[in-house]
Parts: structure tokens; sequence; C-alpha cells
């Protein structure tokens, strides 16, 4: 019974709430239905609300050549045991009585933390844990070496820049940063559409914005011009990328 699925913590309407990923438990569920439509299909017929009962976010997943993008949901236990209940099969049941379990444990180490020293599964939860806090934290550290460079060269950076300016930034020809961008699945035009749309995922990421501006026309009338602009974020991924590259 122990560790039959992940459960880790997520923020849900401000409170740190223990949560299961929904496809993890799609599979061990082991559903016939396809996954986005088997957590759509729960979330209307049982009227779960988001924000309440789950979260959604979209994830991207890097193939050869392309990136696939995925939405994900983080489900409290409660949806967790009342989706495992209405499978009606031994698996549900196993997944059920196992969210119980883990509640159980949870509230009586709430109430004694001593307890949690005669509970050989969840000593070795909380020590997994620590652990993966020790090599997150490790690696965080890695991280922040290269990013200096990428820094020094954004120093005079305020805000947003047009890909023109983050060119100059970055010390190359915009017409190479656009063609790199575009490479790397960053940016992208519509058919037919001359002007360049900055792609969902690394809007979510935080590495590119959109900035909407309305200009006046002589006649009186608006004109509602949209562009994509690189963000802070996403000049220090790319001086990386070319700091690495000239290295």
């Amino acid at each position: 019974m122990n560790d039959l699925i992940k459960i880790a913590p997520s923020e849900i309407n401000g409170k740190q709430v223990q949560t299961v990923d929904a496809r993890e438990l799609h599979e061990f569920l082991a559903s016939k239905q396809q996954f986005g439509n088997w957590i759509k299909i729960r979330i209307d017929q049982y009227e779960f609300k988001e924000g309440a009962d789950f979260i959604s976010f979209n994830n991207s997943i890097k193939a050869e050549t392309t990136y696939i993008n995925t939405k994900e949901y983080h489900i409290t236990l409660d949806m967790a045991k009342e989706i495992s209940m209405v499978e009606r099969n031994e698996k549900g049941k196993q997944a059920r009585t196992y969210f119980i379990d883990c509640e159980r444990r949870a509230k009586a180490i709430a109430s004694d933390p001593r307890a949690a020293l005669n509970d050989p599964a969840t000593m070795r939860g909380l020590l997994l844990t620590y652990s993966e806090k020790v090599l997150a934290l490790e690696s965080k550290v890695d991280e922040q070496a290269p990013k200096v460079s990428g820094f020094d060269l954004i120093s005079d950076a305020d805000g947003s820049l047009c890909i023109t300016d983050a060119a100059k930034t970055l010390q190359t020809r915009p017409k190479d940063l656009f063609l790199k961008l575009s490479a790397c699945n960053w940016i992208y035009r519509r058919a037919g559409g001359s002007h360049w749309i900055g792609y969902q995922y690394q809007l979510k990421r935080g590495t590119l914005m959109h900035k909407v501006t309305t200009v006046s026309r002589n006649d009186g009338t608006e004109k509602v011009t949209e562009q994509v602009r690189i963000t802070p974020k996403g000049l220090t991924e790319l001086a990386e990328k070319f700091s690495a590259k000239a290295a």
C-alpha cells in the first residue's frame, strides 16, 4: 500500500494542500478512456470546481522536432477518492483505501508529531521529501552559475524588449534572432499573417509577452497592434544560449 500513488503538496486557493497527479491516477486505475476525455467527464459529471478541488496547467514536452502540449491536473485527495470510487472496480477501491489511509496518517502526525517515529512509511516519505528538497537546492545552485554571464549581458534591460532591441542587447543581428526564435519554437506566424506571435508555452513560462497598443489614426479611427516582446527571463535564457554557443 506504501507509495501506491505519489502525493505531493500544491497550492490551491492560496493554501498548501495534498494533491495527486490526475494523469498518474488515471494510469493506475487503468481506465480505457483517453485521459483528456476521462478527466473532463469526471469534472463535469461531479461538478468539481477549479481552484477548490483541483488546479490545471499547461505542460510542454519536447519531442524530436517540436513540443507536445498537454493539459495537466493536480487534484485534492477528496476529489481523488471520489473519482476512484466511481470507477467501480478493484483498482478504484484500492486507490480510495490508499488515500483514506494517507489522510489518517497525516492527521495522526498533525495531532502528535511523535507518531511519525512509529510509522516507517511516513518516516520514509519524510526522508524522501527532504532528500528531494536538498537535491533541488543543489541543482538550483548549479543552474545559477551560468546565468551570471547572461545577466551581465542584459543588465541595462528594463522590462521587456522588442526582438530587434533584444538582438542588439544580445549582440546579434535581428534577422538571426528572429530565425533562432522561430526554429526553437518561441515565435511563429499564422498562415497569411505578417507579424510574429509567441507560442503559448513560452508565454506561460514568462519568457515572452504580448504588448497590445492602440494607435489613433488621423481620421479619428483607432488601430490595435500586438507585438511579441522578450521578458528579462527570456533574455537571460537567450544570453545563456548565445554564451554557450560562443564558448
